[in-house]
């Protein structure tokens, strides 16, 4: 035989509260994952693609996906470049690596700034982000 158990209002609130401070955290969680770099391009482009999340999620999704795509057409770039040139080989190949490392460090920062709660905004890129849908 089951029994009902009725909670009182005030801990069903508290479970509310609980509830709540869970979605966010998850929703925090989220948000680390677009950040890491090359993998998190998917889930962002999926979030801008379906238009769901919050506006928190969209803002750095389209963020992650402008700095992404930024990263790739400049280290095809620099890659084509060392490949076609024969005396300018090392230089491109050096500014590809530097180009990637300096990808890798924002993406880490971002992280940072992520876990202290602060704004996730980049100079240039941000506003160029802003234009996507």
């Amino acid at each position: 035989m089951s029994q009902v158990v009725d909670i009182p209002f005030s801990h069903q609130q508290k479970f509310m509260a609980s509830d709540s401070f869970e979605q966010q955290e998850v929703n925090h969680l989220r948000l680390y994952l677009y950040l890491i770099p090359v993998i998190g391009f998917v889930p962002a482009a999926v979030t801008l693609s379906q238009r769901r999340g919050t506006p928190q999620e969209r803002n750095l999704s389209r963020l992650v996906v402008t700095l992404t795509l930024g990263w790739l057409l400049s280290y095809f770039l620099l890659g084509a470049g060392a490949e076609f040139s024969e005396s300018l080989s090392l230089p491109f190949l050096i500014s590809s690596s530097v180009l990637t490392s300096g990808y890798f460090l924002v993406n880490l920062w971002l992280m940072v700034r992520l876990w202290q709660r602060k704004p996730l905004r980049l100079p240039g890129v941000s506003q160029v982000s802003d234009r996507l849908p």
